[in-house]
C-alpha cells in the first residue's frame, strides 16, 4: 500500500520536504511465513510517522528491518529502502553498525534484555559514542550523565554508576532512550519507547522527542498506546497481518477512522469513559450484564500500617523509598496504586506480599500478622495472596510447559490435587477460565504470545484460590486490544470469585477503568487516597493534579 502524506498545522506540509527515508514494497518472511506484505511509506525531516497494530501485525519486524536487525532466518526484499539517498538494501552487519547510532537511533521496548546487566548504566548509554569515536573516556562519561538527566533520570550521577538490574523498568527504558539519541541521529526508530514510563516522565520523553522533531529529526514511532501516538505523530499507519489497512493524518485516523479494525483499537482504550463497560467485544455466550460485585467495607482483607523501607545506595547514603504508608484493601475491592517510577509503589506491593521486609511498620492479612511472622509461618498462609507480574515470561521456569507451571501452583493451594488426573482436570479448568484450552498444557511459554502468557500468569495466580491478587503492571507490555481482553478477564474473574485486587500501574486510564479507590504515591509517601471517581474529578494534592494534567489524550491529536 502506498501512503499519502498529511498536512501539518501551519503553512508548510511534510510532503514539501525531501524524504529522509523511503520504503517501497517492503516484504519480510521467516521460513514460509510472510509477516510484512509489501508495505510502502516515507519519513521526512521534522515529521513523525506512527505505526500501530496488534502483536503479530508486523510493526515491530518493520522497525527492526529499518535498522538492520530483522534477525536470523529472515528474508527481506524491497523495491527501495533509502536513507538520505543511500540504498540500505543488502548491507553487511559491519555496514549497519556504522549506520546505527550515528544515522539511525533505535529504541527497543525491552530494556532489561537490551541493556548489559554486568555493565554500568553510564557505560551502556555512552556505548554509541565509543563505537563511533566520539570524545574520550571522561567526556563520554560526562555526556552520559547529561543524557540521563535529559530523559528525566533522577540523580543521574548515581544512576550512571549502577547496573541496569538495580534500576526500575521506567529508569531502564529512559537509559535506552538516552543511548539512542546520544549522537543526535537524523532518524530515530522508537519501538514502543514509553510503555514502562509513568505519566510525568512519559510526557517528558515525548517532549524530548518533539524537540528533536523541531530540530529536524525524523521519528518512526511503533506503539500500541494511541494516546502517545496522538501526542507526537503527524501521520499514522495502521498495520494488520502484515499490511497497512489505514493511513492518514493523526487526526483523521484517531478521530475519523475509516477501517473497522482501527475503530476496534480505539474502542479498546481504557479511560474514564469506559469504567463499568467491556473493552473488548464479548465472546459468544458472554453477556453484557452489569457488574454484580459487592465490596464489604467492614472486612479488610489486607491492612498496611505505617510502612517504611530504607535502602542504602551505591554512594552509601540511606534513601527512604517507602515512608509511613498505610492503607486497607477490602473484600471484593480493587485498590489502584499509582505514582511515577521511584515513587515506592512496587516496593510497597512487595512488602504487602512479604517478599521484601519493611524497615518498620507491618502488614496484616485478614487482620492477623503477616509481614512480621516467620517465613515458615507464612508458608502456610501464602496461598491466600497471589501475584501477577508485568513480565510473566521472566517469572516462569523456561524449561516447564504450561501444564507443569499450573500443576506446581495447584500443589501450593489449600486443596492440592490428590492425583495426576485431578491436577490435569483442574489445570484445564483454569485455562478455560482465562480463555485458553487444553491444548496449551503442553506448550512452552516461549511459544505463546504476550497476551497468552499473561493469561497463563493469571491462571497460575488463581490456582491456589487466593482471596487477594497483587497485580504489578499486569498489562503495560500488552498492545491495546490484548490489554482490553486481559482487563475484561480480570473484571469477570473478580465478579465471579469476589477476589480483591491491589492493582499497580502507571497508566491512569487503566487505573481509572479498574479501580474502586486510588492511592497516589510520590517520593515514597502516600499523598492522596480516595474514591476513584472523586480523585479523577477533583484531585486534592498538587502532585495528583500534575499527573492528570500530564496525561496524554487522543484529543491532543
Amino acid at each position: 500500500m502506498t501512503t499519502s502524506t498529511a498536512v501539518e498545522p501551519g503553512n508548510e506540509t511534510l510532503d514539501a520536504r525531501p524524504a529522509l527515508l523511503t520504503v517501497e514494497n517492503l516484504r519480510v518472511s521467516f521460513g514460509d511465513a510472510e509477516v510484512v506484505k509489501g508495505i510502502s511509506f516515507t519519513a521526512r525531516p521534522g515529521g513523525c510517522l506512527a505505526i500501530v497494530g496488534e502483536t503479530g501485525s508486523g510493526k515491530s519486524v518493520t522497525a527492526r528491518t529499518l535498522v538492520g536487525l530483522t534477525g536470523r532466518g529472515s528474508r527481506v526484499s524491497a523495491d527501495r529502502i533509502e536513507l538520505a539517498g543511500v540504498d540500505l538494501r543488502h548491507r553487511s552487519g559491519r555496514e549497519w553498525r556504522s549506520i546505527r547510532g550515528r544515522e539511525v537511533g533505535f529504541v527497543l521496548q525491552d530494556a532489561l534484555v537490551s541493556l548489559d546487566q554486568l555493565r554500568r548504566v553510564g557505560d551502556e548509554v555512552a556505548e554509541p559514542l565509543r563505537l563511533h569515536g566520539w570524545g574520550n573516556r571522561q567526556s563520554r562519561a560526562e555526556k552520559a550523565v547529561e543524557l540521563l538527566a535529559a530523559v528525566g533520570v533522577p540523580e543521574p550521577e548515581v544512576k550512571a554508576r549502577q547496573r541496569p538490574y538495580e534500576l526500575s523498568g521506567g529508569l531502564r527504558q529512559r537509559a535506552l532512550i538516552a543511548s539512542a539519541i546520544a549522537l543526535d541521529p537524523r532518524l530515530v526508530v522508537a519501538a514502543a519507547p514509553t510503555p514502562a514510563l509513568d505519566v510525568p516522565v512519559q510526557a517528558q520523553v515525548l517532549d524530548l522527542l518533539a524537540t528533536s522533531k523541531e530540530r529536524g529529526t525524523s521519528i518512526i514511532l511503533i506503539s500500541h498506546d494511541l494516546s502517545v501516538v496522538a501526542r507526537l505523530a503527524d501521520e499514522v499507519a495502521v498495520m494488520r497481518a502484515g499490511e497497512i489497512v489505514e493511513f492518514g493524518s493523526a487526526h483523521q485516523v484517531l478521530h475519523e477512522p475509516e477501517h473497522a479494525y482501527t475503530r476496534a483499537l480505539l474502542d479498546a482504550i481504557p479511560s474514564e469513559h469506559t469504567r463499568g463497560t467491556r473493552l473488548a467485544p464479548p465472546a459468544d455466550g458472554v453477556s453484557e450484564a452489569s457488574r454484580a460485585r459487592k465490596i464489604d467495607r467492614d472486612r479488610p482483607v489486607l491492612r498496611a500500617r505505617n510502612l517504611v523501607k530504607v535502602y542504602q545506595g551505591p554512594d552509601k547514603i540511606d534513601r527512604t523509598v517507602v515512608n509511613d504508608v498505610s492503607f486497607e484493601l477490602f473484600a471484593g475491592e480493587t485498590l489502584g496504586i499509582v505514582g511515577e517510577s521511584g515513587s515506592g509503589k512496587t516496593t510497597t506491593a512487595r512488602i504487602a506480599l512479604a517478599l521484601t521486609e519493611a524497615t518498620s511498620g507491618e502488614v496484616l492479612l485478614h487482620e492477623k500478622p503477616w509481614s512480621s511472622i516467620s517465613s515458615a509461618a507464612r508458608r502456610t498462609l501464602r496461598k491466600q495472596i497471589g501475584v501477577i507480574y508485568q513480565d510473566p515470561l521472566s517469572s516462569f521456569d523456561p524449561r516447564w510447559p504450561v501444564g507443569r507451571i499450573l500443576f506446581d501452583a495447584l500443589s501450593t493451594g489449600s486443596r492440592p490435587p490428590s492425583s495426576k488426573a485431578e491436577a490435569q482436570e483442574r489445570a484445564v479448568r483454569l485455562l478455560e477460565q482465562v480463555g485458553l484450552t487444553r491444548a496449551h498444557l503442553t506448550v512452552a511459554p516461549l511459544r505463546l504470545s504476550g497476551g497468552q502468557r499473561q493469561r497463563v500468569a493469571i491462571a497460575r495466580a488463581l490456582a491456589p484460590e487466593p482471596g487477594i491478587i497483587v497485580c504489578d503492571e499486569p498489562v503495560s507490555a500488552l498492545d491495546v486490544s490484548v490489554q482490553a481482553q486481559v482487563l475484561d478477564l480480570l473484571t469477570d474473574l473478580q465478579d465471579e470469585l469476589a477476589v480483591s485486587y491491589l492493582f499497580i500501574s502507571h497508566d491512569l486510564g487503566v487505573i481509572h477503568h479498574m479501580s474502586d479507590r486510588i492511592l497516589v504515591m510520590k517520593d515514597g509517601r502516600l499523598v492522596e487516597l480516595g474514591d476513584a471517581e472523586e480523585v479523577f474529578a477533583r484531585p486534592q494534592h498538587p502532585y495528583t493534579q500534575r499527573l492528570l494534567t500530564a496525561l496524554p489524550r487522543l484529543a491532543q491529536a
